[in-house]
């Protein structure tokens, strides 16, 4: 829309400043408090002392006086015997599987979400209808945890989820890769079992998610496992994250650890599909060389990281398939043939965190090697990414966090501009979030602001949302997603799909 921006600043202003308006309390007066409290230290009257000292007089007399009274030991007898003499004796087996824990746990959830576009216009043509629903999604989640000791444990989890808005709108009005990767889904989750081999050494294999870096918003060093970014804005990173299949050692000395990981499936982000309303472009993409996942194509990566008073460093190191593809020739024709291929970075970083106080200081630089373009074949490209943020928590119940970043990429050539790489010199991205509680943490408003370059002009989006408990086991969480195109290829375009959302979760 034209005055997307405008809205959007607008908006996000108005929020800001209502979250940090002080809002009012229900707690009962001090005054009055104190003279609900006053008096419960005060002793009691000597009379009610007097009637205590007689009602207890006599509990010293010898036994003899009170033989015709039922004493507590009377009452008592009994308690300290053998178990056999107070019931029937069970079977061993009987007793000993009463007494025994289950050494499994199974939770999970179930999850009903919708999403609603409301700025979209009439298509033209053979265009997809966004308008109005365009997410009704029911997914479960179930997690199985087994603990076979102190030291050794082991989790299965997965989950499948079904959209129905296919069906309400009619399949036909979707492309087929929409159809496949949107409408039902079956996924195995983070599947692992993990243990002790010594005091100092430990191990964990299979499907797993490994956090790298310091930011709550923004990537730098955090480069180990895809995300799922068909609807980019409704979740946070973490909820982002796709499990891979990799062997993990932990090796602990004093306040450091290092880390050695072996990545063995090869797995790249889920990207918006063609014929999505967050697809960028009308034409459908070329084929993607996927590598497959075998011995010769394991990733591998390394971390050292030190935890101490007030602070913590970490220093990391990776050999890893770029997640975004790039367009390359496979042939020159006639006609020339073209492909996404994925590049093997080499990737060397260090981040570090610092608490003052109510503050939290946070640092991430990464310098990264491997990058090939399109526009300059043979050539592999560095870039390197610095991040800075910094988040306060002086006030009641809230939290204020701002994070930025710019990647650059050295080396640079003008030719890279241009279409397909469409690459920029500096790439720069910062993060707004304001978080507050109320009615004693039960209900979260969260307030955030992604923003490419100073202003938006290569694209941005802003999210508000409330999340409430209602009870222990269901939450329900609502919201609405602001979206501004910009100059960025994956912010092309998708301005008019600002949404209202709402989810129902129940957890078991």
């Amino acid at each position: 829309m034209p005055n997307n921006r405008a809205t959007a600043v607008i908006f996000v202003l108005i929020m800001a400043f209502t979250l940090l308006l002080p809002w009012p309390t229900f707690a009962v007066e001090d005054e009055k408090l104190d003279e609900i409290i006053n008096g419960f230290d005060d002793k009691k009257p000597e009379a009610s002392a007097d009637t205590m000292q007689d009602v207890l007089e006599g509990f010293e007399d010898d036994q003899q006086d009170i033989e015709k009274s039922k004493t507590s030991d009377d009452f008592l007898e009994g308690f300290d015997d053998d178990t056999k003499e107070a019931k029937p004796e069970l079977p061993p087996k009987l007793q000993k599987d009463e007494i025994k824990p289950s050494i499994f746990s199974l939770n999970g959830d179930v999850e009903l979400g919708a999403s609603c576009n409301f700025a979209h216009d009439k298509p033209e043509g053979n265009e997809t209808d966004w308008r109005g629903l365009s997410r009704l999604r029911t997914k479960l989640d179930l997690e199985l945890n087994a603990r076979f000791s102190s030291s050794w444990q082991a989790r299965i989890s997965g989950k499948g989820a079904y959209d129905f808005v296919y069906a309400i709108k009619g399949r036909d009005e979707f492309t087929d890769d929409m159809l496949d990767n949107y409408e039902k889904e079956l996924e195995l989750g983070e599947t692992y079992v993990q243990g002790s081999l010594t005091k100092s050494l430990d191990i964990k294999l299979g499907r797993q998610i490994v956090v790298w870096g310091k930011s709550d918003s923004i990537r730098v060093t955090d480069v180990l496992n895809p995300l799922d970014m068909r609807e980019p804005g409704l979740t946070d990173i973490e909820d982002l994250r796709l499990p891979v299949a990799m062997s993990r050692f932990d090796y602990y000395i004093g306040d450091w650890s290092l880390t050695s990981i072996a990545i063995h499936e090869i797995r790249f982000n889920k990207s918006p599909e063609y014929g999505s309303d967050f697809y960028p472009g009308s034409r459908p993409p070329p084929h993607e060389d996927k590598p497959d996942s075998c011995c010769k194509n394991t990733e591998y990566a390394a971390a050292i990281n030190g935890i101490f008073s007030g602070w913590d460093i970490s220093f990391y190191w990776a050999d890893f398939y770029n997640d975004a593809p790039n367009t390359q020739f496979v042939s020159t024709g006639p006609p020339p043939q073209i492909e996404w291929q994925h590049a093997r970075l080499k990737m060397f970083g260090a981040a570090i965190n610092a608490a003052i106080g109510n503050w939290l200081l946070k640092t991430e630089a990464a310098y990264i090697d491997g990058f090939e373009f399109f526009n300059s074949p043979g050539k592999d490209y560095s870039r390197t990414d610095v991040l800075a943020g910094i988040e306060y928590a002086g006030f009641k119940d809230t939290t204020v966090n701002i994070e930025a970043v710019n990647r650059h990429i050295n080396a640079f050539k003008e030719s890279l501009k241009l279409a397909p790489d469409n690459a920029q010199e500096d790439e720069f991205q910062w993060v707004f979030r304001l978080t507050r509680n109320f009615l004693n943490e039960t209900l979260t408003l969260t307030l955030l602001a992604s923003t490419y370059d100073t202003t938006g002009q290569d694209g941005a989006l802003q999210r508000f949302s409330a999340e409430y408990d209602i009870t222990d086991s269901v939450q329900i969480t609502g919201g609405v997603v602001l979206y501004q195109s910009g100059d960025l290829a994956r912010f092309d375009n998708i301005g008019d799909n600002d949404r209202l959302f709402l989810e129902i979760k129940y957890s078991f």
